[in-house]
């Protein structure tokens, strides 16, 4: 998929991207790259993959940027990354809050950590980032902040409670957000994926086919792209190009918006 906005339509404006060495939010940060964006990657992964990751992303684009490891769990860190990119960049205009992790489990056999942990991860990461992030932004009198929802912040499944839960959350938090800057020129809105092929959704692909005694290639057709009348993957790209669009002025007037890029999902 080509770029559709205009080329450089971000230049001069600096990115942080949470959950971004792979998937969807590496397709973020290379989108915005490719429109000019200085951008900060985050997330887990080999070291060294992640530092080819980072050099692809200067030499393919000819933007800076920058690598920060911190971890979605904890808040002190997640700040410290906020400001180490406002002092190294000079500003984060963007913040694209995408870290996530996900559990598949009856509620009653739920794990008590990995509840704690997709909440903390999937929602109040997103907390202490736009905390963190709002101050300069204020400053300035201009930013986009873009939150990673799902077609699971507008609709529930089965053994999914703490993401559905955490995504749910992310909308709230997202329009009341929207509203308090609503007289500035900075914005908040919700991008709300159906199901894309990442690692993420990979791990989902062989829980849902343990839960439901089936083959992978079943719990894809049977379970994973159920939901989804055009019964195709959205891809990382599609969302990259919305994204770059959300942090455009063409954009200003979205605000406090959930959308949804999940192939008819949400009309049922």
């Amino acid at each position: 998929m080509g770029r559709i906005m205009q080329p450089d339509v971000l230049k001069g404006k600096n990115a942080v991207i949470t959950g971004s060495t792979s998937g969807i939010g590496l397709g973020m940060a290379r989108a915005l790259a490719d429109s000019g964006a200085n951008v900060m990657i985050n997330g887990l992964g080999d070291a060294g993959e992640i530092e080819a990751t980072r050099a692809a992303i200067e030499t393919d684009f000819g933007v800076t940027a920058l690598y920060d490891g911190a971890n979605m769990l904890e808040g002190g860190e997640i700040t410290a990354m906020i400001e180490r990119a406002e002092k190294e960049l000079g500003s984060v205009d963007i913040l694209i809050n995408n870290a996530g992790i996900q559990f598949v489990s009856a509620i009653d056999e739920f794990p008590a950590d990995k509840w704690e942990a997709i909440i903390s991860i999937n929602l109040v990461s997103n907390f202490y980032a736009i905390k963190a992030a709002l101050p300069g932004m204020k400053a300035r009198n201009q930013g986009r902040i873009i939150n990673l929802a799902s077609a699971h912040g507008l609709v529930a499944s089965p053994f999914k409670t703490a993401y559905v839960a955490a995504k749910h959350g992310v909308l709230g938090l997202t329009k009341s957000v929207a509203l308090e800057i609503a007289e500035t020129a900075i914005t908040c809105n919700a991008i709300c994926p159906g199901y894309v092929r990442t690692p993420l959704v990979d791990g989902q692909i062989k829980d849902q086919a343990k839960v439901h005694n089936m083959t992978e290639e079943q719990a894809i057709r049977d379970v994973i792209l159920a939901a989804q009348p055009n019964k195709r993957f959205v891809e990382v790209e599609e969302l990259g190009q919305l994204a770059v669009f959300l942090c455009t002025d063409a954009a200003q007037s979205f605000n406090g918006a959930s959308l949804p890029v999940e192939g008819g999902w949400t009309a049922r």
